[in-house]
């Protein structure tokens, strides 16, 4: 069960081979203390996550979708994050106008060694949907 609410959510996190994956494990090594809400898809670059990939989450069940991969100019891929930082922005911007709140969305930079990020940034973002509730359980009114 999460910590940070009493039903645990459906969260869903693309993460990079690199770097995030590696920010996680870091993390799960250094036994910090995380939430059990998300489910990891490990991808080898953050800009091969379409942004198809977090819509069709958040349609089919996902109450929060976090993208995370390396810091700008440390792509293993040269410039797959600036990619995904700009399909992934662009897609921030959609995701009101399909009546889903921008909050469930998140995307973020770590690299293998900052096990301490990664669990900040998964704690904040997971209290976020937790306040927000289950997306599906009723309609979501965009701000």
């Amino acid at each position: 069960m999460s910590d940070v609410g009493t039903k645990e959510l459906r969260i869903v996190g693309f993460l990079c081979n690199w770097c995030s994956y590696g920010g996680a494990d870091t993390a799960g090594v250094g036994r910090f203390k995380q939430p059990t809400d998300l489910r990891i898809i490990r991808v080898p670059c953050s800009g091969r996550v379409d942004p198809l990939f977090v819509v069709r989450a958040l349609l089919t069940g996902a109450d929060g979708v976090l993208v995370s991969g390396c810091h700008p100019r440390d792509c293993h891929y040269s410039e797959g994050n600036y990619y995904a930082r700009r399909r992934l922005e662009m897609l921030r911007r959609l995701l009101q106008f399909m009546g889903i709140d921008e909050k469930r969305f998140h995307y973020t930079w770590v690299s293998a060694s900052e096990g301490q990020k990664w669990q900040q940034v998964v704690t904040d973002f997971t209290k976020q949907v937790h306040e927000l509730g289950p997306l599906h359980d009723k309609k979501e009114k965009a701000d």
